[in-house]
């Protein structure tokens, strides 16, 4: 195999794999990968102190985004 050819099939790799890695971090960024459904279903066996808890828990954590933000 030649000079060229294996240049060329290590910048591809390069690239798609630098692709690959800003979807992956857009995605976690944008909280794709939250799972509001299992925060949900165990709310369901919680009691009322343990509730009031984790909904002071989620305040708390928007506040810091807002917070904490560059914008």
């Amino acid at each position: 195999m030649s000079n060229w050819v294996i240049a060329m099939m290590l910048g591809a790799s390069v690239f798609l794999g630098a692709l690959g890695l800003f979807a992956f971090l857009w995605a976690v960024k944008n909280g794709q990968f939250d799972d509001e459904e299992k925060f949900l279903n165990a709310a369901k066996f919680d009691g009322e102190d343990e509730l009031n808890d984790a909904y002071r828990q989620e305040q708390k954590k928007k506040a810091l985004k807002k917070e904490y933000r560059p914008e």
